[in-house]
């Protein structure tokens, strides 16, 4: 590979290799909204008031109906939603 082409692939790939963490992790607020809103309303959480391993329970519990999370996903939402809609929550 001559030394043009690998100056070229380096100035192409460099973009992806600089992308911000931020970009590539979302929040637990934006995974409910992009996973959880497909089926449900915010309603369905609001009133549960439940911590945040009663949550990753119910998260896993839709993963056995279909839900395509990962196991980062889900941890995050449980985080999220135990924090703003547990027994504590604003």
């Amino acid at each position: 590979m001559s030394i043009c082409r690998i100056a070229l692939l380096s100035l192409a790939i460099a973009p992806l290799l600089a992308a911000p963490a931020s970009a590539q992790q979302p929040t637990g607020a934006e995974l409910l909204a992009t996973k959880c809103f497909q089926c449900h309303t915010q309603a369905m959480w609001q009133d549960q008031r439940q911590d945040a391993k009663a949550w990753e329970a119910n998260l896993y519990r839709m993963v056995g109906r279909g839900a395509l999370w990962t196991t980062e996903e889900i941890k995050l939402m449980a985080e999220y939603l135990g924090a703003n809609f547990g027994p504590a929550g604003k």
